[in-house]
Formats: structure tokens, C-alpha cells, sequence
């Protein structure tokens, strides 16, 4: 059906969008977990001063959310081009990605948590446990199916932000679909390059959706 030369650039352009979608994701979980654990710490919080970072926090957190990834990633050109010393290729988006997908991945930690039954959490501060135990030792592995669940949403959806970069030379199947399926009309490219997608995210959605199942001692009880 494809030469090989066509074969081996679409290969290529599968490892591109592997790459930029699990080493963003894992980024943006660097900055988004922290966060959204900030967010339900500091909610509650008696002190304004810890009322007014939860404020800014989440001023900052929907502002960002608010902005179209392909407006964000033209914005961010200049800076993308001042960490990695370019604008495009795989590289380039995570950059975009990260900044993009921390926001995100925050409320869904967010909303996780606050699933946690506030009993367990209460409990734990009556036997005067301090608030670092509470978070690593309560709140995240009560959350944990949950968790692993938005991070199969959060993924998926760095999978899609990573298809549009391609309209700024960002690498990946987004790019091949858009450089021979729009610009040059190879239909059957473009069709090869969706089908592609669709099937990372039907498999990085299973895997998720088994492994929070695994996790979840209430189904394993």
C-alpha cells in the first residue's frame, strides 16, 4: 500500500507522538500532582494567607485551562525557543504540552482527592498525624484508582494537543496527517495517520482503566 520510504517516515512519526505524549504526561504530572493536592490543602485552610495562595492558585490554574492549545503553543514560541533553542519538532511541544497539560492534570488530582472519604482523613488527624503523612500516606493511595483513571484522560488528551502542534511543524502522526493529508491531499496518509491515533488512545485508555481496576481495593475485597 506505501512505499517504504512512506512506511518508515509514518514509523517514525508513531515513536514522535509516543515520545511527546509520555514524556509530557509525566512532566505535567510533575508540576499538576503537587498542585492539585495544594489546591484541596489549602481550601480548607483557617489562615488567609493560605486562603489567598489558594486564590492565585486557582486564578492560574483556569486561566491557563481557559487558552486554546494552538493559541498557547504559538504564544509560547519565543519561550519554547529559549528552553530547547527551537520552536519546532518533537522536542519543542513538550514544552507547550507541559505548560498546557499541568493545569489539567491538577483538578483532576483535585477532584480525585476530594472523592476520598473525609472520615479517613479525619481520623488520621485525630491521632495527630502531621499533614505531609496525611497527603502520602491518606489522601493519594485512598485516591489511587481514581488517579490512575485521570491519568489515562490526561493522556489522551496530551495525545490530541500533541496532533495539533503539528500545525506549527511539531512532529508526530499531527504533523505527517497535516503536511500529506491536508496540505497535499494524500487522503490515504491521512486515514492511516487517525486510524493510528485512535488505536494509541483505545490502548492507553484500556491499560489505565485496568490498572486503576487492579488498584481499587473496593472491587478487590
Amino acid at each position: 500500500m506505501f512505499s517504504k520510504e512512506v512506511t518508515e517516515m509514518i514509523s517514525f512519526g508513531l515513536l514522535e507522538t509516543l515520545y511527546m505524549t509520555l514524556t509530557a504526561t509525566a512532566l505535567a504530572y510533575v508540576i499538576g500532582l503537587p498542585l492539585g493536592v495544594a489546591l484541596v490543602v489549602s481550601e480548607g485552610s483557617d489562615s488567609s494567607f493560605v486562603k489567598g495562595i489558594n486564590t492565585i492558585l486557582g486564578i492560574l490554574v483556569n486561566l491557563l485551562r481557559s487558552v486554546p492549545f494552538l493559541i498557547l503553543l504559538v504564544a509560547l514560541i519565543p519561550f519554547t525557543r529559549l528552553v530547547v533553542g527551537t520552536s519546532i519538532g518533537s522536542t519543542a511541544t513538550i514544552v507547550p504540552l507541559v505548560i498546557a497539560s499541568a493545569p489539567f492534570i491538577a483538578r483532576l488530582v483535585e477532584s480525585s482527592i476530594k472523592e476520598v472519604d473525609r472520615g479517613v482523613i479525619e481520623a488520621a488527624q485525630c491521632m495527630g498525624a502531621p499533614m505531609s503523612k496525611i497527603i502520602y500516606k491518606v489522601m493519594l493511595p485512598e485516591a489511587k484508582p481514581s488517579l490512575i483513571v485521570g491519568a489515562a484522560i490526561a493522556v489522551t488528551t496530551i495525545l490530541s494537543y500533541s496532533a495539533l502542534a503539528g500545525f506549527v511543524g511539531g512532529g508526530g502522526l499531527g504533523d505527517i496527517a497535516i503536511r500529506y493529508g491536508y496540505y497535499r491531499y494524500q487522503k490515504d496518509i491521512m486515514l492511516i495517520t487517525v486510524a493510528l491515533l485512535v488505536v494509541i488512545v483505545q490502548i492507553l485508555q484500556e491499560i489505565g482503566m485496568k490498572v486503576a481496576r487492579i488498584g481499587d481495593r473496593r472491587i478487590n475485597q
